[in-house]
């Protein structure tokens, strides 16, 4: 028989266990959240850590910074957020992986540092608010690739040359049947590894979460997709792409992508986000009426997906043309008028200095250096300096661009999952 002591022994006992048990159901028993990111270029991401700086100059920007380094000031390392990411180039690939922190952007040597970042840092680091649990970032992507042919899913079916393609190889004596030959080849190539590559980490988890155990599972929780400017400038293949509905076939493969992703890694009801085109900004700032209307028929049919009703409210369109930086594009206009100049006088074009051919090589880099100085301020230089890395086509290689387009991405996935 129990005595008193020991009843109220033996219910402290319980007690404790009972909340010893809930308080060890922690995060890492929550199921792996697991993220897939894919694309081209910008899905690498070619935004230098060196311009992080840039962010704080902007008030709304400046407390993201602070999500995105430590202490000291360098890069946040992400503790319960990691990341394979499968990339190449030259027809190279391999897989670097470890928990998310920058450097994960485009890089030269697939498993290395590259020094850049796309939207995957900012992804994780609010997802990691978000989630209580670990989270696997899986992210695939390759420069120049295209949804046509690259990425092409398998219900796209194959790639049909039209009757004008077919024309221009017959004018250019292009063997006919090799080309569809190749084309046959290098269709869904892409698509697959992609596809193959999330299968193989997810049949070996621990390799890239150690701490990993199985009996939590797995979730695919999201697909972020960013790409679109080699189907954009192709008008081969879309021929009529100035015209409204010129690109109308993009949004059909597109949807096709998603169903085929959604099969092949038996997610179905997986969140699905599309990242629509956004360099050059908000397309009614667009002061080119020719890239105004090429840019919107893309943006369109990149976002059409949506309007299905099969994908309402699992299938997002997130519209980065407001992310982009006007302040900069201003400045990178300027520095397009200093090559042009410097370009001129190389050719001795007509009505320039150097008509003559007279300019030795040190009188014309003295003349450009003066073009630029009085056209870009030294404030203008400076900004330039902080903020941009690379070209128009990566979002000047901008980090505050890529930090809050991953944002903006992990958001609009939340707000699917909590749908």
């Amino acid at each position: 028989m129990l005595t008193r002591n020991r009843i109220i022994t033996t219910f402290a006992l319980i007690v404790l266990t009972i909340t010893g048990f809930a308080s060890d159901t922690r995060s890492e028993d929550n199921p792996l959240k697991v993220y897939i990111l894919a694309g081209q270029s910008n899905m690498e991401g070619h935004a230098k850590v060196e311009t992080f700086d840039y962010i704080s100059d902007d008030p709304a920007t400046a407390p993201l910074l602070k999500e995105m380094i430590d202490a000291d000031g360098k890069s946040r390392v992400c503790d319960n957020v990691w990341i394979s990411y499968l990339t190449g180039a030259r027809g190279t690939t391999g897989e670097g992986f470890g928990k998310l922190t920058s450097g994960y952007g485009s890089r030269k040597n697939p498993t290395e540092d590259g020094g850049k970042i796309g939207p995957e840092f900012t992804f994780g680091i609010t997802m990691a608010k978000a989630v209580d649990g670990p989270i696997l970032i899986i992210k695939t992507a390759w420069g120049g690739k295209s949804l046509h042919t690259d990425f092409r899913p398998p219900s796209a079916g194959p790639y049909v040359f039209s009757e004008t393609q077919l024309e221009n190889f017959t004018k250019k004596g292009q063997d006919i049947k090799q080309a569809r030959a190749d084309k046959a080849a290098q269709t869904g190539h892409y698509y697959r590894l992609m596809v193959n590559h999330v299968k193989h980490v997810l049949s070996d988890i621990k390799r890239i979460v150690p701490d990993y155990n199985a009996s939590q599972g797995y979730q695919i929780a999201g697909f972020a997709w960013f790409q679109g400017w080699n189907d954009m400038v192709d008008r081969g293949t879309y021929p009529n792409r100035d015209k409204p509905g010129g690109y109308a076939s993009y949004g059909e493969w597109m949807s096709h992508f998603i169903r085929d992703v959604r099969k092949d890694l038996n997610a179905p009801g997986m969140p699905f986000v599309i990242g629509v085109m956004g360099v050059g900004g908000p397309i009614e700032q667009y002061s080119n009426p020719r890239y105004k209307m090429t840019h919107g028929n893309f943006r369109t049919a990149m976002a059409a997906p949506t309007k299905l009703p099969e994908f309402k409210d699992n299938v997002v369109a997130v519209r980065t043309g407001p992310y982009w930086d006007k302040p900069l594009e201003a400045i990178a206009d300027k520095i397009g008028q200093v090559s042009n100049m410097s370009r001129q006088l190389r050719n001795k074009s007509k009505g320039q200095p150097n008509a003559d051919g007279k300019m030795t090589k040190e009188q014309q880099k003295a003349y450009v250096d003066e073009f630029r100085a009085k056209l870009i301020t030294p404030e203008e230089e400076a900004a330039w300096k902080r903020g941009a890395s690379n070209a128009g086509y990566h979002y000047l290689g901008c980090a505050k661009s890529m930090a809050l387009i991953g944002k903006a991405f992990a958001e609009a996935t939340l707000e699917m999952e909590n749908r």
